[in-house]
């Protein structure tokens, strides 16, 4: 059965950050994963993953100014010091948190800016993030993220992903799924698994359309699950949606799977 990771960035949302550890731990959830820690000294993470028995799955490298807009500096061309001063101090919380994978985002570039460059920018970036995290034991994540809410993204499809992934060529390069993004993009969600499953590192859930629980919009979850487990999935699976009201009342969706995990 696949094990879910809470996003705490989105979930628990009634209370702060730091307590919503606890509040996962106590509805069964293993493991977490969030969008960024730099705010909180990594120690004081830690304490929480200690005393609730969690894992720490995924964070996000440093992405740019978030507040302003940016969404990542990977495919943003001069930007590079930038990027690797990022992922020296990702890589210091990932060894702190005991985090093995690290999602690395690509950045939305100007109109203007050039594919080719940005794109030889990306690969420079990610080799060189690759090289970084393997001293680490820590594996590079690459997602897809569709255009409608981030526009201009520079990294919007499957295909594309694992193109940039062989170019890189690095063993500890894999791509984050995220059924929600694929969906609005591209959608053929089941064949798409099937087709790489070897080299997805992560897969994350949310409802479409509109990023609610799982168990609204138009993905068949439960189908999506099943085939994890058919294809092998080891991975985690991320619950990376906006609950439609309090966190723990829209979990109904996930209670069955939990139990079926604990008896495993």
């Amino acid at each position: 059965m696949p094990r879910f990771a809470a996003n705490l960035t989105l979930l628990y949302q009634e209370v702060p950050f730091l307590d919503r550890f606890r509040e996962a731990a106590g509805d069964g959830f293993r493991g977490v994963e969030f969008l960024f820690p730099y705010e909180y000294p990594a120690q004081e993470i830690r304490k929480r993953l200690d005393d609730t028995g969690m894992t720490q799955v995924l964070f996000n490298a440093p992405a740019g100014d978030w507040a302003s807009g940016e969404r990542g500096i990977a495919a943003l061309p001069g930007r590079q010091a930038q990027f690797r001063d990022g992922i020296e101090l990702a890589l210091d919380y990932a060894d702190a948190l005991g985090c093995r994978q690290l999602h690395v985002m690509a950045g939305c570039p100007e109109a203007a800016a050039s594919p080719e460059q940005c794109r030889a920018t990306y690969l420079e970036n990610l080799a060189y993030a690759a090289d970084q995290a393997a001293a680490h034991g820590v594996t590079i994540l690459i997602e897809p993220i569709n255009p409608r809410d981030f526009p201009r993204y520079f990294l919007t499809r499957q295909d594309q992903a694992h193109a940039i992934r062989q170019a890189v060529g690095a063993s500890n390069l894999k791509v984050q799924f995220d059924a929600y993004h694929c969906q609005i993009v591209e959608g053929d969600l089941a064949m798409k698994l099937r087709q790489s499953i070897a080299n997805i590192g992560h897969v994350q859930v949310a409802g479409v359309p509109a990023r609610h629980e799982p168990d609204t919009g138009e993905v068949n979850y439960p189908f999506l699950f099943r085939l994890l487990d058919e294809l092998g999935y080891a991975g985690w699976v991320g619950c990376e949606y906006r609950p439609q009201g309090a966190t723990r009342s829209g979990l109904g969706w996930l209670k069955p799977w939990l139990r079926a995990t604990a008896t495993q």
